[in-house]
């Protein structure tokens, strides 16, 4: 067969070359630090904004990590996982989008340090497992509060913030009403009695030409 040989051990090889070893775990380091870079100065509130053209001359100006990311031709294995994970991040959160590159570069760089040093890959995930748990244990104990709790300007409030760095971004305050009259529309409450916000009961349409603040809401009753 072309492109294979088979060796007198009996395993059958493809052509090419093989690399392992710290090497190889430092070309990985390398590329996903390249990425975090290209994203991170678009962090925040004060984040620039990226100009990115295609090959057919369209531009597209945003400060959007999973965006942005989109727009890259990544062909190397390690840095195309972070572009995954940006755009997981958007699908199931919709924001924190560069966050989660920036986080996950530099703990493969601490990581790769602590390899370096003489630590074992599994001691090091085994140590990240457990402060990824005491962190979500924090979180929930001390920073996240009951949506009951909170104000309905807090609310808008934290709506407008993931809308910033969206494309319609300067329509922030317009879309942030929708979403949330559009959630307290869903609202449920379950049989624990306590109050559920299904996301997937909202249903969007969309429809070419018109403005962008031209929207129409209906109330549909099952």
């Amino acid at each position: 067969m072309s492109g294979f040989q088979k060796p007198h051990n009996g395993a059958l090889l493809i052509d090419g070359t093989r690399q392992s070893g710290q090497d190889v775990r430092q070309q990985n380091v390398t590329a996903v630090v390249s990425i975090a870079n290209i994203v991170k100065t678009s962090l925040g509130p004060v984040g620039l904004d990226k100009m990115l053209v295609d090959e057919i001359g369209d531009v597209t100006i945003t400060n959007d990590g999973a965006t942005i990311l989109k727009q890259l031709e990544v062909e190397h294995p390690a840095a195309r996982v972070l572009v995954e994970l940006s755009e997981l991040q958007d699908q199931e959160v919709g924001d924190g989008t560069t966050s989660v590159v920036i986080i996950a570069a530099e703990l493969l760089k601490r990581a790769n340090e602590l390899v370096r040093e003489g630590i074992h890959p599994t001691t090091i995930m085994s140590g990240y497992r457990l402060a990824m748990r005491e962190a979500v244990k924090y979180i929930k104990d001390s920073l996240a509060h009951k949506t009951a709790a909170l104000g309905p300007d807090t609310i808008l409030n934290c709506a407008k913030t993931t809308l910033n760095s969206k494309i319609f971004g300067k329509d922030s305050d317009f879309f942030a009403k929708m979403a949330v009259e559009a959630m307290h529309s869903v609202k449920v409450i379950g049989e624990d009695g306590k109050p559920k916000y299904p996301v997937k009961s909202v249903g969007i349409m969309t429809q070419h030409g018109g403005k962008t603040q031209n929207k129409y809401e209906y109330d549909y009753e099952y």
